[in-house]
């Protein structure tokens, strides 16, 4: 996700800049060095992430206040409710929405790259496959059965326990 806005967001000029998606959805273009109270102050209920941080299912990891913003890269800006939330797709569809529309103003072409035919009968061809340790005689010793019984979980048994009466 982040390598896509990054390279969606970027053109010739932007070596020595810094792009910021705003809540309202506009690219603001920075080109003195800035850090992110600077950012907060214009924009107080919202905390500012790097693009290149945001994963799906991962929770958001926001900048400290005193640091800096780099050259080439491009923020994000999230509400204070969602701080300690988990990145998701819908996170993950505004950004894509800001580079493409980006991209389609600049007159670039955006496209979605095709998933090819022999990738899916790769996968396809692994949910068949699954590895049968009878067959090899060193997997199928005593020794290793053992082994295997060892490691797998050991679940409680539910059986009644009889009780020895001592006279």
């Amino acid at each position: 996700m982040g390598n896509h806005l990054n390279c969606a967001l970027k053109t010739n000029s932007s070596k020595n800049s810094t792009k910021i998606v705003l809540p309202t959805n506009e690219i603001r273009q920075l080109r003195t060095p800035t850090n992110a109270a600077e950012l907060m102050f214009e924009w107080p209920k919202f905390f500012i992430v790097n693009s290149l941080s945001l994963k799906l299912g991962f929770r958001f990891s926001p900048l400290k206040a005193d640091q800096d913003l780099e050259h080439a890269n491009v923020y994000v800006m999230f509400s204070m409710k969602r701080l300690n939330s988990i990145v998701n797709t819908t996170d993950m569809a505004r950004l894509f929405l800001v580079a493409n529309s980006t991209v389609k103003r600049a007159g670039g072409k955006v496209r979605d790259l095709p998933q090819e035919d022999h990738q899916l009968e790769d996968c396809e061809e692994k949910k068949v496959l699954k590895l049968n340790l009878d067959d090899i005689e060193e997997y199928s010793t005593p020794e290793f059965q053992h082994r295997l019984s060892m490691s797998r979980s050991k679940k409680p048994l539910l059986e009644t326990i009889e009780e020895l009466e001592d006279c």
